[in-house]
C-alpha cells in the first residue's frame, strides 16, 4: 500500500463550495477524503457525491446508531454515494452490525464499503462511561466492541492511536484499524490531547490515518501531504 493510500483527510467544511475547494487542493496526492455527519446531514448525498471526485477514496463518516432495520435501510442509501469506508456504532449490537453487513453486500456486492465500528468515542472518559451504565475501564470497553464487531463480520474499527497496538495484537492483520489524532512532529497539537505522528501510528499497525488541520489548515496543502507521506514511508 503506498503511503497516500494510507490517508484520509478529514474536511471539516458545512458548505459545498468550501468542501470542494478543500478537496481539490488535495485529491493530486492520490489520498482520500472523509466527510462526516454535519457536512452529510446539511447537504444530502447528491452534494456529496457531487465535491468528491469519482476517483477519490471517500470515508463517510455517519457512525450509524439505530434499530438493526433501520441501520440496513442507511446503509443501503449511503451505499448510493459509493464510499470506500462508512462508520457505524459497535454498541449498536451485533445484530444491527450483521444487518448493516448485510445491507452493504446486497445493495453494493463487490463495490460494497468497508464498514467500521465505532467503540468508544474519545470524548468520553471513565466517569461518562459510568453514568451510561458501561463497564470500565476504556481499554476493556474498546477491547469487547472490537471483538463483537470482528463476530459480526464489520471490516475494522476506528480507534484512537493508544488503542492501536492492542487491537492489532487482539484482532489480527486483516482487520481495519483507522486512526484520527494524527499530528505530525512539526504541526500544532491544537486542542488534540491523545495524539501521536504519522509514522508513530503506522509502526503500532494503523491501517489508515485521518488527518485534518495540519494538511487543510497548511500553506501548501499538497506539500504537506508530501511530508506525511515520506513519513510514514519511513514507517512501513
Amino acid at each position: 500500500m503506498k503511503p497516500s493510500d494510507r490517508i484520509f483527510v478529514a474536511i471539516d467544511r458545512m458548505s459545498a463550495a468550501d468542501a470542494r475547494a478543500d478537496i481539490a487542493r488535495v485529491a493530486a496526492s492520490g489520498c482520500g477524503v472523509k466527510l462526516g455527519l454535519e457536512f452529510f446531514v446539511a447537504n444530502g448525498p447528491a452534494v456529496v457525491r457531487a465535491v468528491c471526485p469519482p476517483e477519490t477514496p471517500l470515508f463517510l463518516d455517519l457512525k450509524l446508531h439505530d434499530i438493526p432495520n433501520t441501520v440496513a435501510g442507511a446503509t443501503r442509501g449511503a451505499c448510493a454515494v459509493q464510499p470506500q469506508l462508512l462508520t457505524i456504532h459497535a454498541a449498536g449490537g451485533l445484530a444491527m452490525m450483521q444487518a448493516a453487513v448485510a445491507a452493504a453486500r446486497e445493495t453494493a456486492g463487490a463495490a460494497a464499503p468497508k464498514l467500521l465500528a465505532i467503540t468508544v468515542l474519545t470524548s468520553l472518559d471513565e466517569t461518562d462511561l459510568e453514568g451510561v451504565g458501561q463497564r470500565g475501564p476504556i481499554v476493556e470497553q474498546v477491547k469487547r466492541l472490537a471483538e463483537l464487531a470482528q463476530r459480526a463480520g464489520v471490516g475494522g474499527v476506528v480507534c484512537s492511536p493508544q488503542e492501536v497496538a492492542m487491537l492489532r495484537r487482539q484482532c489480527g492483520p486483516g482487520f481495519l484499524l483507522v486512526t484520527p489524532g494524527i499530528r505530525p512532529s512539526w504541526a500544532a497539537a491544537g486542542d488534540q490531547k491523545r495524539i501521536t505522528t504519522p509514522r508513530d501510528a503506522i509502526a503500532m499497525g494503523a491501517d489508515h490515518l485521518v488527518i485534518g488541520r495540519p494538511v487543510t489548515q497548511a500553506n501548501d496543502p499538497a506539500a504537506a501531504l508530501d511530508r506525511i507521506c515520506a513519513e510514514i514511508g519511513e514507517a512501513a
